[in-house]
């Protein structure tokens, strides 16, 4: 007979606001397994993992079940608790009753109280039979990869360089700084981007722990967390600036060992010719944000392409192709609003007595000063902002004509301009999909990579070791950018803290006996985790590599295959005991 613990918990009211949870005690201390159950209100905080520690002494509790919020929130603190108290961490599980039963059921108590119960009745079943394991301990090697020389990139090197651990930084063009090199000036400050980026391209290339490879691509990439053979391919012929000489006896290809590797690609823009309605790419007065950018940046008057003559009359149009599911991409590029509201104020610096006209459906403007900002815009330069969207463009004579609607007068508006400018989507970067695919990260349907989880892991992937940076995860403005690739940075320096690593011992394993070496485990893994012993003809299993996700158990017709505390008759355990009392 086991002697389990169960400790339910109030989460305030989140659980004891549609949970009877007294009734749910009063339901576990009657079976047989329990040999204590209490509820108290917060079983995270420091009074209840000290109820727990204390319980487990005064009862000699030899499993523990804290009935709680979801185990991504707090299993991995209810484990370290009990570990303290002289109990194996992994004989302690979680009972989802929050999000699985209180959030969702809160216009039933009953039903809620009945199910919580059940829930919790199951994972005592589970706990029973739960292995006593230990962490696994792998090498690490303390060397990490950043893919993509933008603004992400070099920021996540250098943090990562200044913690004192070598970096390799790929960049596939010729030199770096990504888009932010193509930008005039950044928002809120006209003047701080050429210099500041020229500052961080020079700590970077002079940094001593950072090698840099340009006109360099990563061809393959394999191994596990801490311990990554990656494979870059360098093309020489094309680059002007080497910034590592290479003799003639060098190989184009570079082979590393590295423990984790930042993903930092960065973005594209949108192709206009997509806008047919706002005259494709046949138009030569009508640009994208970027290469109003480049005209900007040449200082003195703006000038439009076609003719040369200083463009008196520039219309911006906001959500050319963004959130337009029908004709473009249907989310928010985010920095949009704000751009446009730079560009058109310097535009105004160069060209005073010219008129900058803004079509917009709303303005996103959420940052520190950045509402202010735009509101500058319309009040310190004469911006006029019309809230509506443009319907066509089209050239007529020397001009382009710019037919839209002004939805707060309800009035269609038509102007003569004689530049357009475009504020297109950011689009991920070209051929994100198949890094992707390289390493084993996952992409959205537009192909930016996808986080882990987007409150809780928002910079790390679900291939562990691999983190993200920048507008590669999706669209960011710079300050917002740097941030995520000084976060992507912290988790690797958190990684490489350690002379060794841990990982989960909760891995699948194979009972030899079982195994006919017939292979179907092999082929659905998805982290290429397993493979069939030369010599002893039966399947083994890379733990390293290996993430618990049950594929191969479903796939082996012998059921050789188990998930350690995942196991066959622990699953049925818990089934048998909910149609139990399905049946009573």
């Amino acid at each position: 007979m086991s002697r389990i613990g169960v400790f339910v918990c109030h989460c305030g009211h989140n659980i004891a606001g549609t949970v009877d949870v007294k009734t749910v005690v009063e339901q576990l201390q009657r079976n047989g397994d329990v040999a204590f159950a209490i509820d108290y209100k917060y079983m995270c905080s420091d009074p209840g993992q000290q109820l727990i520690r204390e319980s487990i002494e005064k009862y000699q509790l030899d499993g523990v079940v804290v009935a709680a919020c979801s185990p991504a929130m707090h299993e991995s603190t209810f484990r370290r608790t009990v570990s303290t108290a002289g109990l194996n961490g992994f004989r302690c599980e979680s009972a989802n009753i929050r999000e699985q039963v209180s959030w969702v059921h809160q216009q039933d108590k009953e039903a809620a109280t009945h199910k919580a119960v059940e829930i919790t009745t199951s994972i005592v079943e589970k706990v029973k039979r739960n292995e006593s394991l230990e962490p696994l301990i792998l090498p690490l090697t303390h060397r990490s990869l950043v893919i993509g020389g933008g603004i992400a990139g070099m920021q996540a090197a250098l943090d990562i360089a200044d913690a004192g651990y070598p970096v390799i930084l790929v960049e596939r063009t010729a030199q770096l700084g990504g888009r932010m090199a193509e930008l005039s000036g950044s928002y809120l400050n006209f003047q701080a981007a050429p210099d500041l980026l020229e500052k961080k391209i020079h700590q970077v290339l002079s940094h001593p722990n950072i090698q840099t490879l340009l006109n360099a691509e990563v061809v393959s990439l394999s191994g596990y967390v801490g311990n990554f053979h990656v494979k870059v391919n360098q093309n020489t012929q094309l680059e002007e600036a080497p910034v590592i000489p290479l003799d003639q006896t060098q190989p184009l290809t570079f082979s590393f060992e590295v423990g984790a590797v930042v993903v930092a690609t960065g973005w594209q823009p949108y192709n206009r010719s997509r806008l047919p309605e706002y005259g494709g790419a046949d138009i030569p007065d009508v640009v994208d944000g970027l290469t109003f950018e480049k005209m900007l940046r040449q200082g003195g008057p703006v000038r439009r392409p076609s003719d040369g003559k200083i463009a008196r009359e520039v219309v911006f149009v906001q959500c050319a192709g963004s959130r337009d599911p029908e004709h473009g991409v249907s989310y928010c590029s985010k920095v949009c609003c704000m751009y446009v509201a730079k560009q058109a104020m310097m535009y105004k610096e160069r060209v005073a007595d010219g008129q900058a006209y803004v079509f917009y459906i709303d303005i996103r403007s959420a940052g520190k000063n950045y509402d202010e900002y735009v509101q500058r815009a319309m009040t310190d330069y004469g911006v006029l902002y019309l809230r509506g969207k443009v319907s066509r463009i089209f050239r007529e004579g020397d001009q382009t004509l710019v037919w839209g609607s002004d939805t707060l007068t309800g009035r269609a508006v038509e102007i003569g301009a004689d530049l357009v400018v475009l504020a297109t989507p950011m689009l991920p970067s070209d051929g994100s999909v198949e890094l992707g695919q390289l390493l084993h990260i996952s992409t959205d349907k537009y192909g930016f990579f996808n986080e882990a989880h987007p409150k809780l892991r928002p910079v790390e992937t679900l291939t562990a070791g691999i983190y993200l940076a920048g507008v590669a995860q999706g669209p960011k403005d710079i300050p917002e950018t740097v941030s995520q690739a000084s976060g992507a940075a912290a988790k690797v320096l958190q990684l490489f803290s350690k002379d060794e690593m841990t990982a989960s011992p909760l891995v699948a394993s194979v009972i030899e006996e079982l195994c006919a070496a017939c292979g179907a485990c092999v082929k659905v893994c998805p982290y290429g985790a397993r493979e069939i012993h030369p010599i002893w003809n039966y399947a083994t299993v890379n733990a390293a590599l290996c993430q618990g996700c049950g594929a191969c158990v479903v796939a082996c017709p012998n059921k050789a295959s188990q998930v350690h505390n995942w196991r066959v008759e622990q699953i049925m355990g818990m089934v048998d005991v909910l149609v139990k009392n399905l049946v009573l």
